[in-house]
């Protein structure tokens, strides 16, 4: 379904990209070998290299090179053996060099792909234009003192992924599942932790409008929005007001803006700089990068499955649905657990909507992560077995789960405590069916005229056993004694 926006001269359509910063996972910054540690004491985390002591050289870590492989590597893209480091001069109080290493003409990687899932079951590809490595800046702090700033260097000088969209996008819910999907590839790579409550991953937002068919309208920036439904709030407002703007015969300007959370809306920041403005040059403290496609070859040989390759093979091997497979394949520990379970259960699509219903229910009532989980993959699927194998019904296997994520306890064990095993004694069944006829002649009359009232029987049986009887052996004799 198209996105459009209806101003007063008709519809819209919104043109989206995206700017991801992804914080590298790795034990040393991009330039020193300062740790990045989240959380750590303010300023506890800088070497001179970071404070741009006169005389400090940067040196290249080797590991965020190779983590940047890796996240290209997942995004199909191309892998640049040749990529440089430029300096992007501009001033910050919290960028002590008085410019950011990063790169501009070569990047490390280059142009790749992604493909998303949408709500409504369909898959767009978005392009990738590059994927380049920078130094992240430091932090202002302006909320601990009415009078003074603080500035902490922790994190200035940590690895950054920039990874650069096509203008692809073209909706709100568009762009919420490409920085999802994006999460979830740099999670099962292991690049990128995605937490962007911790800033580990934000997002520049860039928006235009246009009439559809007509060229790119002029674009605004939506700088550093930190969560998915920021992003997707700040497009829907920002576009709205280019909208209102053009049709009331205003003109939009390429600027830089804030996400207000707030108060619901884009604010400006200031005029948008052009890459001359930062007079970028390449460092002259770091030689170009040539990397040997042995050392390639090496990362390609160790990448996992990622997460559409994955889906693919639940799809086949499991006979997922599509949706089901999607969800189970969001979180890499998620899709592990699964296929545990579903070993153990040896049913994959029971197992499937039992670890996407009540146990997913239960972690999220809970509110605890998948691995806090009282019950495990192995008990899981233990308990799904019991019912696959009609040890139990389905009915008294909720209850089974219960006692389960309460005491710990396998489902087998608690069945043979609790006397829960179901009854398929097929003459033990039909002899309360018989009582329980004979005890109701109007009830008999009645679903004979209309055969909706069976689940009376049905429920009357299922009473009379504890719910242990079997339900298909239920509605089987019921239905050959009543003729229907």
């Amino acid at each position: 379904m198209t996105y459009t926006i209806k101003g007063n001269t008709g519809e819209w359509e919104v043109v989206i990209g995206l700017e991801v910063h992804a914080q590298v996972i790795s034990n040393s910054k991009l330039f020193s070998g300062s740790a990045t540690d989240f959380g750590a004491e303010p300023n506890s985390q800088v070497s001179f290299v970071d404070s741009a002591q006169p005389g400090m050289l940067p040196v290249v870590n080797k590991e965020c090179l190779r983590q940047a492989i890796r996240t290209g590597l997942g995004l199909n893209a191309e892998i640049n053996r040749y990529s440089v480091f430029d300096r992007k001069n501009y001033f910050y109080a919290d960028l002590p060099q008085g410019y950011q290493i990063s790169q501009l003409y070569h990047p490390i990687v280059g142009e790749g792909q992604i493909e998303i899932d949408l709500e409504d079951g369909s898959t767009r590809t978005i392009g990738i234009e590059r994927l380049h490595l920078e130094q992240d800046a430091g932090k202002s702090i302006h909320d601990l003192d009415p009078k003074r700033s603080f500035i902490d260097l922790n994190r200035c000088g940590v690895a950054l992924m920039e990874i650069v969209s096509r203008p692809d996008l073209r909706s709100p819910e568009e762009a919420g599942a490409y920085l999802r999907k994006l999460r979830t590839i740099f999670r099962y790579l292991g690049t990128c932790d995605g937490n962007m409550e911790e800033g580990s991953m934000r997002a520049d937002v860039n928006v235009s409008v246009r009439k559809p068919g007509d060229e790119f309208g002029t674009r605004t920036e939506t700088k550093n929005v930190n969560s998915i439904r920021f992003v997707m709030q700040a497009i829907e407002s920002e576009a709205l007001r280019q909208v209102k703007l053009v049709e009331s015969g205003g003109e939009v300007q390429q600027e830089t803006r804030l996400w207000d959370a707030g108060k619901g809306h884009t604010r400006p920041m200031r005029s948008k700089e052009f890459a001359h403005d930062y007079r970028y040059f390449p460092c002259p403290d770091l030689l170009p990068v040539n990397l040997p496609e042995s050392f390639v070859d090496a990362i390609k040989s160790d990448m996992p499955e990622l997460p559409d390759d994955k889906k693919k093979r639940f799809i086949n091997d499991y006979g997922l649905p599509a949706y089901d497979a999607g969800v189970l394949v969001a979180e890499r520990e998620t899709a592990a657990f699964y296929e545990q379970v579903a070993e153990a259960a040896g049913n994959a699509k029971l197992a499937a909507n039992w670890t996407m219903g009540d146990f997913f229910g239960a972690l999220n009532k809970a509110d605890i992560a998948l691995a806090d989980s009282p019950i495990s993959a192995r008990q899981l699927g233990g308990l799904i077995k019991l019912i696959a194998d009609d040890t139990i019904s389905g009915r008294i296997a909720k209850d089974v789960f219960e006692i389960m994520w309460e005491t710990g306890k396998d489902a087998e064990t608690i069945v043979e405590e609790k006397g829960l095993k179901q009854i398929t004694d097929t003459d033990e069944i039909e002899g309360i069916i018989d009582q329980i006829i004979a005890d109701n002649p109007a009830q008999v009359e009645k679903v004979k005229v209309n055969e909706k009232l069976l689940g009376w029987f049905v429920g009357q049986t299922m009473k009379a056993t504890g719910g242990k009887a079997n339900p298909g052996v239920v509605n089987k004799l019921l239905k050959d004694k009543l003729g229907l």
